[in-house]
């Protein structure tokens, strides 16, 4: 699910130029994605359209400290929370674009989130989004994980 989530940002440079489901899933297929992944990719799709479209209950204020749930936690390990307040300090979200990554890595019930696959998701929220992104930023969201697990060597 996550290449194909990765193969969106790369083939589509604005979220509003991806075709819709039955077209974008005819091209997926062509594009050699199995029928299983295209399914998990189109759904979580369709649900990150529709929270995004919907108003927060209560928007968190900007200076508010996010605490998680036991259930947040299990999901997001530590790296994973890092990240995402790396990202807010660094002005890259606000708290409702948090709000919106957090819900999005809730709502992947049967995966093993990692950094690697959470900077996918906070790439595809901000691309969904169409929110500018900074060269910077862009750059540690397209760091590929294994480039950061090799030990410098001297």
């Amino acid at each position: 699910m996550f290449d194909i989530l990765v193969y969106l940002f790369e083939n589509y440079l604005h979220a509003a130029a991806c075709p819709e489901s039955e077209q974008l899933a005819r091209k997926l297929s062509a594009a050699g994605f199995e029928e299983d992944e295209i399914t998990e990719a189109l759904d979580w799709l369709s649900g990150l359209r529709a929270i995004a479209v919907s108003p927060l209950a209560r928007v968190p204020q900007p200076d508010s400290i996010r605490l998680y749930a036991a259930e947040e936690q299990a999901k997001l390990d530590a790296s994973c929370r890092g990240f995402l307040a790396f990202l807010e300090n660094a002005g890259a979200l606000d708290p409702q674009t948090r709000e919106l990554i957090i819900e999005r890595t809730m709502a992947l019930g049967g995966f093993n989130v990692n950094l690697h696959r959470f900077k996918v998701i906070v790439l595809m929220v901000l691309w969904q989004q169409e929110q500018p992104l900074d060269s910077l930023i862009l750059d540690e969201l397209l760091t590929d994980e294994a480039e950061e697990l090799v030990p410098v060597l001297q």
